[in-house]
């Protein structure tokens, strides 16, 4: 089972030479937005490698020169990639950590028995794999209390300067800017104290120590005490990282980003992958500081941006503008402002389709769908039980409008995600049917154990088995009647309910061959011609990556059957993000109608209005961020002088690896 293939997704081909040239002077030039000296490899894997080969050839230095190398490591995800590789090097013999100094740079207060803890993380993960002398390891005393807090701080402060300070410091960049567990609004002068860890940083913890309940306060090491560090290396991975990097690195130093407070420091590397390094010029406008290796999406990137600058349509766009703005490359390549504008537009133009599922009897040549088959049987992988129609809810109705077989798939029951007060509007509903209907006495037990348990619970109680099936049987009721208000098919609603969701927790499992069996049987089941499935990889919960994850993990154990030969597949988004109109392959528009439409089957939905314990940081609700997102792209197509349309949902096409 391949079970991370969503993070191998690539949109577009990066040249090498943008974030790896050949040259010092390139790469200089390359990075002149760049405030950090910030390496850029093409995997997680290869940016850790360099981490990892970096901190051996530090510990050789300071151990020839001071006899010892004092590090001070960081726990967070990010790092594990760096321990695995280092771990690596020491079995090779290419590394000997026996005069290493380790100090723990954060640890979470209070620390309970079986809580979260950043030293066992850290131990687990690299310091019992290699011969770090236990003596040489330093972390915060646990028996400490707020009343010793300063003190203690303090001293942990001198034991580092005992050592001769920090040789070279490791930490992760977190996805809203911290560094240890330094948040938002830290100032540059901070030195080791206790902290109040904001909901972000808590949720984060939570979900990567596999915990619910997670310590409100940890001691870090500041902001001051990692940059008197000789060297320091900090990292992030994918596509969630890619705007904190952006900002760390070439925004001006700011406390609201304490990653940024490294600019200035004379021996500081941020690295990340090409999913992280997306939003750095060199990156996604490589225009401004080099001559480009053009494509479709980049000279369609390019244009859009160009438009979005001068405020012009892009047949309005004009050679001057084109020199203006450092475009002239591209009149040099196609002879006038005019020829470029013509193929941008058209290509733009040929995205749009008000026939999802293809145009029967059509010519399909400039189409984003084929024409035939005709009708086509569709599959919705929808990770919640509401994703599908929040996420592609015009589009849904349009294929069953046109006549196609659509069958919708309910990954996880999302039941973690239902409310005790919407669950209990049902049974105080039912307190009264029962009496009437005769069938007080059965019930009667159910409803009483249920008051009982919603009346007692406390926070991080985990649901009885029976509320979270009565929890599952809202959504599923939910999501069955948005299916049906649609028009799919009772027979084609499918919930699948993966396992690995199946915990009763924030918690969840990991990916199974189970899940992904699941998914197989309904693909072999059906052999759509179609599939959506979602791509919104920013869903800060985790469980839509998974979710994809399984079905690709299905495509790709089923791809050489004769079936998949005819299968489009098609990515979503809009709970969380939207597609960046490079990238845009399909655009489906929707009238205003058919946007009430939409919104009325999101409704349906009812339990996850006001309620909901899941919406994130964004205060809308989530007909209201679909519908603003969905206006957006519509109204960035128009500004770009296409037609005008109230609405559109946007896709791109996956294919298998």
């Amino acid at each position: 089972m391949r079970n991370d293939l969503s993070s191998q997704i690539k949109l577009d081909r990066i040249p090498r030479r943008y974030y790896n040239p050949d040259s010092e002077i390139e790469l200089a030039a390359l990075r002149r937005e760049e405030k950090i000296d910030t390496r850029v490899f093409e995997t997680a894997t290869d940016g850790a490698d360099f981490i990892a080969s970096e901190i051996v050839r530090y510990i050789k230095r300071y151990t020839d020169l001071n006899g010892k190398c004092v590090l001070a490591l960081g726990a967070g995800d990010s790092t594990h990639r760096v321990y695995a590789s280092l771990i690596n090097l020491y079995k090779e013999g290419k590394v000997d950590f026996e005069k290493v100094i380790v100090f723990n740079i954060s640890e979470f207060f209070p620390l309970e028995p079986q809580g979260p803890s950043t030293l066992t993380r850290l131990t687990e993960v690299f310091l019992q794999h290699v011969n770090v002398k236990p003596e040489n390891v330093r972390s915060i005393n646990p028996a400490i209390t707020k009343e010793t807090m300063y003190e203690y701080c303090q001293a942990y402060e001198q034991a580092i300067a005992a050592e001769g300070g920090i040789d070279v410091a490791l930490c992760e960049i977190a996805p809203n800017g911290s560094i240890a567990f330094n948040e938002p609004g830290t100032q540059a002068s901070s030195y080791c104290r206790l902290v109040l860890l904001g909901s972000e940083s808590r949720h984060r913890i939570g979900k990567s120590y596999k915990c619910d309940t997670v310590p409100s306060n940890a001691i870090t090491l500041g902001i001051a005490n990692i940059v008197s560090a000789r060297r320091v290396l900090s990292m992030a991975w994918g596509e969630a990282s890619a705007d904190i990097i952006r900002r760390t690195v070439e925004e001006d130093s700011t406390t609201a980003v304490p990653a940024s407070l490294l600019q200035g420091h004379p021996h500081v590397k941020v690295v990340t992958d090409l999913a992280g390094a997306e939003d750095l010029t060199r990156i996604s406008h490589p225009w401004k500081v080099t001559s480009c290796e053009w494509n479709n999406k980049l000279i369609r990137r390019a244009i859009v941006w160009l438009s979005k600058m001068t405020g012009k349509p892009i047949l309005k766009l004009t050679d001057k503008d084109y020199n203006d703005w450092g475009l002239g490359e591209l009149l040099a390549l196609y002879g006038s402002a005019y020829n470029v504008n013509i193929m941008v537009f058209n290509n733009l133009q040929h995205t749009i389709t008000g026939w999802p599922g293809g145009k029967p009897n059509a010519d399909d040549t400039d189409r984003p769908e084929r024409a035939n088959p005709y009708p086509k049987r569709v599959i919705v992988f929808s990770p919640h039980p509401d994703d599908d129609v929040i996420s592609m809810g015009g589009t849904l109705q349009r294929l069953v409008d046109q006549h196609h077989d659509v069958h919708v798939a309910y990954e996880t029951s999302g039941n973690i995600a239902v409310g005790d007060e919407d669950m209990m509007r049902y049974f105080l509903m039912m307190d009264k049917i029962a009496p009437m209907f005769g069938f007080a006495d059965g019930y009667g037990k159910l409803s009483k154990e249920v008051h009982k348990a919603v009346a007692e619970k406390k926070a991080g109680d985990i649901d009885s088995a029976d509320v979270r099936e009565i929890k599952t049987m809202i959504r599923q009721a939910e999501a069955t009647l948005a299916c049906q208000y649609i028009g799919v098919k009772d027979e084609n609603i499918h919930f699948l309910r993966l396992p690995f969701y199946e915990t009763g927790t924030i918690k969840k499992g990991e990916l199974s061959q189970r899940d992904v069996d699941i998914v197989k049987r309904l693909l072999e089941d059906v052999k759509p011609h179609q599939i959506f499935v979602a791509g919104d990889l920013a869903d800060p919960h985790g469980t839509h990556k998974v979710c994809t994850d399984a079905v690709l993990a299905a495509i790709d154990e089923l791809k050489d059957e004769p079936w998949m030969a005819d299968c489009r597949i098609w990515m979503y988004r809009g709970a969380w993000a939207e597609w960046e109109i490079d990238h845009i392959e399909m655009a489906v528009p929707i009238s205003p109608e058919e946007l009430r439409s939409k919104r009325n089957s999101i409704l349906k939905h009812q339990c996850q209005m006001e309620n909901a314990p899941f919406l994130g940081d964004d205060d809308r609700l989530f007909w209201q961020r679909a519908e603003d997102r969905n206006r957006a792209t519509a109204q960035l197509y128009e500004e770009l002088g296409l037609a005008s349309y109230e609405a559109m949902e946007a896709f791109v096409e996956y294919k298998p690896l």
